[in-house]
């Protein structure tokens, strides 16, 4: 049931069809996980709690430096040398006091990441290695929950979403030797990616529009063009083709 406060606060979003006062309990019922809080993590986050999403944990054992203040906005000069994710918990809070923001400074590995996404609606990728997306697909497969991913290079981004048991993963995607790298970055581009990934998070939690299932929606901003590429589910894939399907 929604507050007096929070029809006002979300007024303009429960105008839209296929929103309305129904979608907005279901942002407030919603529990989406970050894990990340720095160039893309920060718009997502940002957005999130703005649209009145319930619960948000981010998971990051990151803290702040000078080199990313160029693309990282939930954290700013006075924070450098601070936890990332107490940074992001208190520039949330202040942003939006009804939502519950749970940081977690823990470096995610196979260990610990069934037990950190365990009972949320939605995984969202905001790292910056494909070693620890494809651990967070996994995840995904093992809650049986969407998950988002995103990923930025240059003035260059990718978003798709996948959906365990109906859609390619991103190991159908992605294949052979994991790079070992620092990416290069301007920070309009997590910008663009992050808000991008923070609307498939939305629409789904609502259930309104079309999702970008098998496909990978790539952004250019150099030539600011959009390209929808149609992805195909690998049979062979090691975790949700055949062989994958027995270990989920």
């Amino acid at each position: 049931m929604l507050r007096e406060e929070e029809l006002q606060r979300y007024a303009r979003q429960i105008m839209i069809r296929g929103i309305g006062v129904e979608g907005q309990e279901k942002l407030k019922k919603a529990r989406v996980v970050i894990v990340g809080s720095g160039g893309l993590g920060s718009p997502i986050a940002i957005y999130l709690a703005a649209a009145g999403v319930g619960t948000i944990r981010i998971i990051d054992q990151d803290t702040v430096d000078l080199s990313n203040l160029n693309r990282q906005v939930l954290h700013w000069q006075k924070d450098i040398g601070r936890r990332k994710v107490d940074s992001a918990a208190e520039k949330l809070g202040q942003l939006n006091h009804d939502v519950v923001i749970d940081p977690i400074a823990e470096t995610i590995d196979a260990s610990n990441i069934g037990r950190l996404a365990a009972g949320f609606d939605l995984i969202v990728d905001a790292t910056d290695n494909l070693e620890t997306r494809f651990l967070l697909n996994a995840a995904a497969f093992q809650q049986k929950v969407p998950f988002i991913h995103g990923a930025v290079r240059g003035f260059e981004g990718r978003v798709t979403t996948i959906v365990p048991g109906q859609t390619a993963c991103l190991r159908c995607i992605y294949r052979g030797p994991l790079p070992q790298e620092k990416t290069p970055v301007i920070g309009v581009t997590p910008a663009v990616v992050g808000c991008l990934q923070a609307t498939e998070a939305i629409k789904y939690i609502v259930g309104v529009g079309q999702l970008l299932t098998n496909q990978l929606l790539v952004y250019d901003g150099l030539k600011m063009r959009f390209t929808t590429l149609m992805i195909r589910r690998d049979p062979n894939c090691p975790q949700c083709g055949q062989a994958g399907e027995v270990k989920t």
